[in-house]
């Protein structure tokens, strides 16, 4: 018995390892990507230029939700995400 609780302890702690990171860095990550797209709607356009954005590429970027960072592949989230988020743009 103690081996089989050993184990499954074991593994639990290996699938959350390999889950990536944990909901704090997450949260982090999501607050520091939210600023620097408040930043980017704040830029002027002859500075929006440089970079190669126009100001609606820029605006759209600053709609978009600060846990979507880009790093999933759009086709990963469920259908029904997908439907609502074009559906209010």
């Amino acid at each position: 018995m103690f081996a089989s609780i050993h184990t499954s302890a074991l593994t639990l702690s290996r699938v959350q390892r390999r889950s990536g990171p944990g909901i704090l860095a997450r949260l982090r990550a999501a607050f520091a990507l939210s600023q620097q797209r408040h930043q980017l709607a704040q830029l002027d356009d002859a500075l929006l230029a440089d970079i190669g954005l126009t100001r609606e590429e820029a605006l759209r970027e600053c709609r978009r939700s600060p846990f979507d960072d880009g790093a999933r592949a759009r086709w990963d989230a469920p259908y029904h995400w997908l439907r609502n988020a074009t559906s209010v743009r």
